[in-house]
């Protein structure tokens, strides 16, 4: 039925403000916004002497560069999402014809203006960001065929890229501190086991297509413990590193928001395929702000 949905010819030539706004997937900015606001803090540069960066930044990693991640996806992924989700734009016949991939190129393009117009490392950033995003869905490479490359990809992109980004363009196109680096790679990491719990409601279609998922490749409860896993030992890592820099009390706070976790990440394991959008929903917002917490500690 899902293959119908996308051949169905139809009635418009031009997609609606609405269908493209879906498209884009407002829903998904948050964590690149967040970590690139983690970054910023993080430089300990002030923030009401640099407002006009933060919000460009914000911008430009959010619903730009993430945006446009997110139309490349979908059109790549248009066959896929006909027998998973065919009510998404393009199989349902709202985004006709080609238009997706123009709306992703044309986000593409707009992306790199913004990244050049704020400065030179944030245009590269952005580059690096959009090589990732292409390379993620689109052939030769389509990393997300492959659930340990193509989450690596998102974490390392999300969470990683925006916060390194935030710290350097706010330190004036300069290397953060080593500290800020090694939170960025560890809340990357964290978020690799994040993107697993995306791949619980794509199962079916994800088998039928040859994307070999971590659930596809793993078995549910595999792909399940390896999330809670890839997420916690990191955060564990980071309570570690705060104490050893001299932050006790935020180490402390990051704790407790890991034993919280793992209480929901107990429930989590008792039925993965139903209750992954709980672990996201209520696990995910402890484990960001885990983030800023540690960004604040070592900003003083």
């Amino acid at each position: 039925m899902g293959t119908s949905v996308l051949n169905q010819t139809s009635q418009r030539s031009w997609p609606t403000p609405s269908a493209i706004l879906e498209l884009l997937k407002p829903i998904t900015w948050f964590p690149p916004m967040w970590a690139f606001a983690c970054g910023v803090i993080a430089s300990g540069v002030s923030v009401t002497s640099h407002w006009q960066i933060l919000i460009a930044g914000v911008i430009l990693a959010g619903p730009m560069v993430c945006a446009s991640s997110q139309a490349i996806n979908d059109w790549f992924d248009r066959h896929v999402d006909a027998i998973n989700e065919p009510h998404r734009p393009i199989p349902s016949g709202r985004m006709p014809g080609r238009w997706g991939l123009y709306v992703a190129i044309v986000w593409t393009g707009l992306s790199l203006v913004l990244g050049w117009f704020i400065s030179p490392w944030a245009f590269v950033a952005t580059l690096i960001g959009l090589a990732l995003a292409w390379a993620y869905s689109a052939p030769p490479f389509r990393l997300k065929q492959n659930g340990w490359w193509g989450n690596a990809a998102c974490g390392l992109s999300y969470e990683g890229l925006a916060w390194f980004t935030g710290s350097a363009v706010m330190l004036g196109d300069i290397f953060p501190s080593s500290a800020s680096i090694v939170l960025a790679v560890l809340y990357s990491i964290g978020a690799h086991g994040i993107m697993t719990l995306n791949d619980f409601k794509a199962i079916e279609g994800d088998r039928q297509m040859g994307v070999r998922s971590l659930p596809v490749q793993l078995g549910v409860y595999g792909a399940a413990w390896n999330a809670c896993l890839m997420m916690i030992i990191p955060q564990y890592v980071v309570v570690g590193f705060l104490y050893w820099q001299g932050s006790s009390f935020h180490g402390l706070a990051i704790l407790l928001l890991i034993i919280a976790q793992l209480l929901m990440m107990k429930y989590f394991l008792g039925d993965p395929v139903k209750r992954a959008l709980f672990l996201s929903g209520f696990g995910v917002p402890l484990f960001v702000s885990g983030m800023m917490i540690s960004a604040f500690a070592i900003s003083r």
